[in-house]
């Protein structure tokens, strides 16, 4: 290499050199850094060096200067601070819609934000635990098309498929393909939905994403602005228990005092708290009646009580007595 293409490159070698291998704990010599220019094919002395670490000081690198036994130099804070990296990488390892591949790939590029020491303290935390991952590769891709389309006004064609007993993939509507549009895309109870128009039944409806095959943009244009014109994906996630879909009624409830912890984290504290007593309070809510619904009712046994609508409590009952009959 020139010397004169050398020297222009020095600064980003050197630049590159500091943010892998410093951080506040561990700082290097300009010996140090002289030898680790040298690796890269790139000669460096003590006086240019010098400018050099000004120069990226004035740029914005935090290079700070501590005299000890011997000078060293750290960079001592960065975009993302070791904190800010580990709740991206729990993020990571607790989506349930990544990948194991995926999950490893990415925590690796987060790593990147950081020096190799403190990375190792990253990667320590890929093992935590052996949480359920999806299978579906593709799923980065079908965001990507589902977010162009959106962005493109047009609607997505795709199949989607269920597992059966023996854990094989079954195509819906016998492999014939969707035809949607897609209005937004939220992370809900581990897994990423697609919110779109059905035109064909007039109704908003999710997909899972991961559940999604084969998906592709077509040149039709979207159906539906009028619905999602005001749309709150916060009150459709908070009436949609699990993403499982059902009839959206509103619901009147009685609650013991000692859920409200319950209530508020499930609800938020927006929602009115009436005929307050010392032993419950009640509430109106609009939510999908759907069996997910019911289940997280029976969870509360006698703290939660359904006032109305008379509908709403026969079919609770009607599930309940359906699921205690197999016991009789």
């Amino acid at each position: 290499m020139a010397r004169s293409a050398n020297q222009k490159i020095k600064i980003l070698y050197l630049m590159q050199i500091l943010l892998e291998r410093t951080d506040d704990n561990h700082g290097m010599t300009l010996e140090e850094i002289s030898n680790a220019l040298a690796e890269c094919g790139v000669e460096a002395e003590r006086k240019t060096l010098y400018d050099d670490l000004e120069v990226l000081r004035v740029f914005g690198l935090d290079i700070e200067k501590r005299k000890g036994k011997t000078v060293r130099y750290h960079v001592v804070s960065r975009e993302f601070e070791l904190p800010e990296l580990k709740l991206l990488v729990d993020a990571v390892q607790s989506s349930k819609f990544i990948t194991h591949k995926k999950s490893n790939e990415l925590i690796k590029k987060i790593e990147g934000f950081t020096s190799r020491h403190e990375a190792q303290q990253l990667q320590r935390q890929v093992f935590v635990s052996n949480r359920i991952k999806t299978m579906n590769e593709s799923i980065y891709y079908t965001v990507d098309y589902i977010h162009d389309a959106i962005n493109s006004n047009v609607k997505v064609s795709f199949q989607y498929f269920s597992w059966n007993v023996k854990k094989e993939k079954v195509l819906r509507h016998n492999g014939d393909r969707f035809l949607v549009s897609p209005w937004a895309l939220t992370w809900d109870d581990e897994n990423y939905y697609m919110i779109g128009y059905d035109h064909i039944s007039g109704m908003v409806k999710h997909y899972r994403v991961d559940k999604m095959l084969n998906i592709c943009l077509t040149e039709e244009k979207r159906d539906g602005a009028e619905l999602f014109r005001n749309f709150d994906m916060a009150l459709y996630s908070k009436a949609t228990f699990g993403m499982y879909g059902g009839k959206e009624q509103a619901v009147s409830l009685r609650c013991s005092n000692r859920i409200a912890g319950v209530i508020i984290d499930r609800f938020g504290t927006n929602l009115p708290f009436t005929n307050v007593t010392d032993t419950h309070f009640d509430i109106r809510i609009k939510v999908h009646t759907s069996p997910l619904f019911y289940s997280w009712l029976v969870a509360f046994g006698a703290d939660i009580t359904i006032l109305a609508p008379g509908d709403v409590i026969e079919e609770y009952k009607s599930l309940a007595h359906a699921g205690l009959d197999q016991y009789q």
